[in-house]
């Protein structure tokens, strides 16, 4: 598997533009990616949802479970 060029950031900030109302054809073309790429990447993101939103429901979930815990033994 390839690595990518872009950070997820700069990934996340291309599908917000197109969201938007951007034209995929400019955003692909200021990114330096083909129109296809940003598509497979908008499927992408909504068949898995981004990786980082997942991560920090997991950490947040988990905190607030240790929040819990230590309510529930004082």
């Amino acid at each position: 598997m390839s690595r990518s060029r872009h950070t997820e950031a700069q990934i996340i900030a291309a599908l917000k533009q197109v969201e938007a109302g951007c034209m995929t054809d400019d955003v692909a073309r200021e990114q330096g990616v083909g129109k296809h790429t940003i598509l497979c990447l908008e499927g992408e993101v909504r068949r898995h949802g981004s990786g980082r939103g997942r991560r920090g429901l997991r950490d947040g979930n988990g905190r607030l479970k240790k929040l819990v815990v230590e309510l529930s033994l004082d």
